[in-house]
C-alpha cells in the first residue's frame, strides 16, 4: 500500500460511495488500471458535466425570476432581489469560466428556464402568470450582464 491507497477496506460503488471514490482515485494515481471500475467511473465523470448544467439552469431560473419581479413588482424592489441577481450572474460566470464549453448553454435553455421563472414570479408576487410576457423579454446577453436591471 502506498501513499495514495486508502487505509480502509475495499468498497463497491453501491456499498460505500465515498470510500469507493477514494479507492478509484488511488488506483488511477497508482496506475492499477485493472482495479478501476470503468463503467461506474465513466458514469460519475459524465454526471459531473450534468451537474454543471443543472447548476446553470437553477441559477438562470432564479436570475430570471428576480428580473421579472424587479420589472413587474417595482414598488417592492429590494436589495435582496438585487443581491440574488448579482449572485446568480456570478455563479453562472464562474461555472462557465471553469467549463468554457458551456458558454452557449444559458442561451440554449433560456426559453425553458423562463417558463419556470414566470411560474415562480407569479407564485411569489401573487400576480396572475399571464401578466408576464409569454416569451422571455430579455436577451441572454442582458440577463448575464452585470448591472442590467429591467425597468431600472
Amino acid at each position: 500500500m502506498n501513499k495514495h491507497t486508502p487505509k480502509h477496506e475495499l468498497a463497491t460503488y453501491d456499498s460505500d460511495f465515498h470510500l469507493w471514490s477514494q479507492n478509484q482515485a488511488a488506483a488511477i494515481r497508482d496506475g492499477k488500471f485493472a482495479e478501476i471500475d470503468l463503467e461506474n467511473v465513466a458514469e460519475e465523470i459524465e454526471s459531473l458535466g450534468k451537474s454543471d448544467k443543472r447548476e446553470i439552469r437553477n441559477r438562470l431560473e432564479v436570475l430570471l425570476t428576480h428580473l421579472l419581479k424587479w420589472e413587474f413588482q417595482n414598488e417592492k424592489r429590494n436589495s435582496g432581489w438585487e443581491g440574488s441577481i448579482k449572485e446568480s450572474r456570478r455563479g453562472i460566470k464562474k461555472l462557465i469560466a471553469d467549463s468554457p464549453s458551456l458558454r452557449g448553454f444559458p442561451a440554449q435553455v433560456l426559453a425553458e428556464e423562463y417558463k419556470g421563472a414566470k411560474e415562480l414570479a407569479a407564485d411569489e408576487t401573487g400576480y396572475p402568470e399571464d401578466i408576464f410576457p409569454k416569451d422571455c423579454p430579455y436577451a441572454i446577453e442582458d440577463v448575464l450582464t452585470k448591472g442590467f436591471l429591467p425597468g431600472a
